[in-house]
């Protein structure tokens, strides 16, 4: 569960990312977080993630309050959250079976539970033949399929994919996002943050768009139109 209410951020140099916004995603939703350049989707995430606070306003992720919860509590935040990353940011030289174990390492997962959890969602991300490849001996959507994989593995209530599809074709990211619609159809929240207007209007999903630091329109009714569409 997301609760951004009243929340403004504004940087050291003056800029002003985020003006009065307020924002809610259930347990279980699907939603995409769409905008122009600069429009303040990558301020969200960091919000999100406790990389940075707001300036004003409440913000609570997944029962943690942000506005005054401890460093000591920003790992276990952090492990309710599995991010994917346009640029997949796998470790090169571990096989895709040691990507994953690694993510569950660091969290304190014993093998037993590494046996039982890796296999299932390398299946449920079609890469259980995969497994003893490496990240360049794999597609592009292959790669980003273990990404998702790795920040599936420790169980997370929400994945946020930050431009998930940037690096893709468009068959791959279609694949990408029928892929990240199961995993929410299994019950974790999904928050994807996309500028590629094709492939949103493709999904019957809630659809937020934000500009100029502030949400513009929120609903189900498609994708919110504007000039710019590079990120």
């Amino acid at each position: 569960m997301v609760r951004l209410i009243g929340v403004h951020k504004s940087y050291e140099n003056g800029a002003r990312a985020l003006v009065d916004v307020n924002l809610r995603i259930d347990d279980g939703e699907f939603v995409f977080l769409v905008g122009p350049s600069g429009s303040g989707k990558s301020t969200i995430i960091k919000l999100l993630t406790a990389e940075i606070a707001p300036t004003e306003g409440r913000l609570m992720v997944n029962g943690y309050n942000l506005n005054n919860i401890h460093m000591s509590q920003i790992p276990y935040l952090r492990r309710t959250l599995g991010v994917v990353f346009q640029d997949f940011r796998l470790i090169d030289k571990k096989t895709v079976y040691d990507n994953m174990t690694f993510a569950m390492r660091a969290v304190g997962a014993t093998t037993g539970e590494i046996k039982k959890r890796v296999p299932y969602v390398l299946e449920l991300v079609g890469l259980d033949k995969k497994t003893r490849r490496l990240p360049h001996e794999l597609s592009g959507g292959e790669q980003q399929r273990v990404a998702i994989a790795r920040a599936l593995v420790n169980n997370p209530s929400m994945i946020v994919a930050d431009e998930p599809t940037g690096n893709l074709d468009p068959a791959r990211s279609l694949e990408i996002m029928l892929l990240l619609e199961r995993i929410n159809a299994l019950g974790t929240t999904v928050l994807v943050v996309t500028h590629e207007k094709g492939l949103v209007n493709r999904f019957s999903k809630r659809v937020v768009a934000i500009e100029s630091g502030r949400i513009v329109s929120d609903g189900m009714d498609g994708y919110y139109g504007y000039e710019d569409e590079e990120v």
